[in-house]
Protein backbone atom coordinates (compact mmCIF):
# COMPACT_ATOMS: atom_id res chain seq x y z
CA UNK A 1 0.00 0.00 0.00
CA UNK A 2 1.20 3.48 -0.77
CA UNK A 3 1.21 6.16 1.92
CA UNK A 4 -1.39 8.90 1.45
CA UNK A 5 1.20 11.67 1.69
CA UNK A 6 4.58 10.80 0.20
CA UNK A 7 7.65 12.60 1.53
CA UNK A 8 8.43 13.35 -2.13
CA UNK A 9 5.04 13.45 -3.87
CA UNK A 10 4.72 13.12 -7.59
CA UNK A 11 3.89 16.12 -9.72
CA UNK A 12 0.13 15.59 -9.70
CA UNK A 13 -0.13 15.25 -5.94
CA UNK A 14 2.14 18.24 -5.45
CA UNK A 15 -0.11 20.34 -7.69
CA UNK A 16 -3.19 19.16 -5.81
CA UNK A 17 -1.64 20.04 -2.46
CA UNK A 18 -0.65 23.47 -3.79
CA UNK A 19 -4.18 24.14 -5.05
CA UNK A 20 -5.72 23.02 -1.75
CA UNK A 21 -3.28 25.16 0.20
CA UNK A 22 -4.01 28.19 -1.97
CA UNK A 23 -7.77 27.74 -1.54
CA UNK A 24 -7.35 27.45 2.23
CA UNK A 25 -5.11 30.51 2.35
CA UNK A 26 -7.51 32.60 0.26
CA UNK A 27 -10.39 31.59 2.54
CA UNK A 28 -8.42 32.66 5.62
CA UNK A 29 -7.46 35.99 4.02
CA UNK A 30 -11.06 36.74 3.03
CA UNK A 31 -12.32 35.88 6.52
CA UNK A 32 -9.68 38.12 8.12
CA UNK A 33 -10.55 41.01 5.80
CA UNK A 34 -14.26 40.56 6.49
CA UNK A 35 -13.57 40.55 10.25
CA UNK A 36 -11.44 43.71 10.06
CA UNK A 37 -13.93 45.66 7.92
CA UNK A 38 -17.07 44.51 9.72
CA UNK A 39 -18.64 47.25 11.87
Amino acid sequence: MQPVLDPHPKNGQKTLLTILGAMLGITVVISVIATVFSP
